[in-house]
């Protein structure tokens, strides 16, 4: 079977990939999008008591997150299995892993090692809470994460507890600034001509996407509470109840406060003394969200969303899954992206969100069967016939 080559843009950088679970996965995917040689790693059946920890290998979401990959099995724990993996190292240019810290260290493909085989290369290692510090060796996942991280304090209604986010927020966080950290490094190798180690974990990308909701207290010494479904400083920026649904609204300034007053028929609102300006609005913000949410409750969705466009209102309805991939925009912008895999016959897999003018991202491949690519990569690194025969004999592939 040929490389996948759905972009030429990282077509000159190969990527052993180590991961499993979410957060490597999704650093890895991206390169492989992008035409990267990403070699997928996997222990050879029977070897990794979590080999089940990703789900079943046809499932939707192996398929969405392992396209675009070849694959390879090799069994790290012996000896040859680890001398096997370093050849491989001499000719690649990123190693991607997301074991506990020590774990690679046992392994004996740490950085220090990898770098004295091959100064050019980039780890990039994903962890539960960082490489070093008191927490290094605990197992770290997504909800964990959220929690540790302040976004369920922040998340759901007040005084009805902590909610975690229905995404898998620190995960797929991690695993984009994994990526980004490995093209940062790949462009400062072109001037240096030397690799590094690139380091990201669960618990750093979740802060960091609470973002301003952790600047508020490392600036200005607040703890943001729980708001529901309304912004934190502005209203009305939030969902109102339809006669048949939900609608999400965002009036972000005096402008746009009169243009809503007008589209919904309440011009008077806009100079009512308790609502006259941005601070009288937030601090009335119950009785105002009450009086919006009995005048909504009137008319369906959709005349609510003609009337706020009709006057430059931000405003979306709010999507069950399937809706989402029936709104003419998301069917534009091409979100979901048919590929065909030999069991599951013809299915959909989620898009880069990404626009390249010249070197666009595509999916050309679903998940390969693991070692599928065995035979070709070890070739490929100088491995004999013979060679890799006898390593199929010794179960090292």
């Amino acid at each position: 079977m040929p490389r996948p080559r759905p972009s030429t843009a990282l077509d000159h950088i190969r990527v052993l990939d180590l991961t499993r679970v979410r957060a490597g996965p999704t650093c890895c995917r991206v390169l492989a999008d992008f035409g990267a040689d990403v070699i997928k790693v996997e222990a050879p059946p029977g070897v990794d008591p979590n080999e089940n920890m990703s789900g079943d290998r046809h499932g939707f979401d192996m398929q969405n997150l392992h396209r675009n990959k070849r694959s390879l099995t090799l069994n790290l724990k012996t000896a040859e299995g680890r001398a096997v993996f370093l050849k491989l190292v001499e000719t690649a240019d990123v190693v991607v892993e997301n074991y506990r810290p020590d774990v690679k260290d046992r392994l004996g493909i740490g950085y220090e090692t990898l770098k004295a085989v091959n100064p050019r290369i980039i780890l990039a290692s994903v962890s539960g809470f960082g490489q070093t510090g008191p927490y290094r060796t605990r197992a770290g996942f997504d909800q964990i994460a959220q929690g540790m991280g302040g976004l369920m304090a922040i998340t759901g209604h007040a005084g009805q507890g902590p909610m975690r986010a229905g995404i898998a927020v620190a995960d797929s966080a991690a695993g984009v600034y994994a990526a980004t950290g490995i093209l940062v490094a790949l462009a400062e190798r072109e001037k240096s001509g030397e690799g590094q180690w690139v380091q990201t974990s669960l618990l750093q990308a979740m802060i960091a996407m609470c973002d301003f909701q952790a600047a508020v207290y490392t600036v200005d010494g607040k703890v943001p509470p729980q708001n529901g479904n309304d912004h934190p400083h502005s209203t009305p920026m939030g969902v109102l109840p339809t006669s048949d649904g939900y609608i999400n609204v965002g009036v972000g300034g005096e402008g746009q406060w009169k243009s809503f007053c007008k589209a919904v028929g309440r011009d008077d609102l806009a100079s009512h003394p308790d609502y006259a300006d941005a601070k009288l609005r937030f601090r009335n913000r119950p009785a105002l969200m009450g009086l919006l949410g009995d005048l909504f409750r009137t008319r369906p969705t959709a005349h609510w969303l003609d009337r706020l466009e009709s006057e430059g209102v931000p405003a979306g309805p709010i999507y069950t899954m399937d809706e989402v991939f029936t709104d003419p925009q998301v069917d534009h912008i091409g979100m979901a992206v048919p590929v065909h895999h030999h069991a599951r016959g013809d299915i959909r897999l989620i898009a880069q969100p990404l626009v390249m003018s010249r070197t666009p991202p595509a999916i050309e491949t679903p998940v390969a069967e693991p070692g599928e690519h065995t035979a070709e990569v070890l070739a490929e690194a100088g491995f004999s016939t013979g060679d890799v025969a006898r390593l199929r004999a010794a179960k090292i592939i």
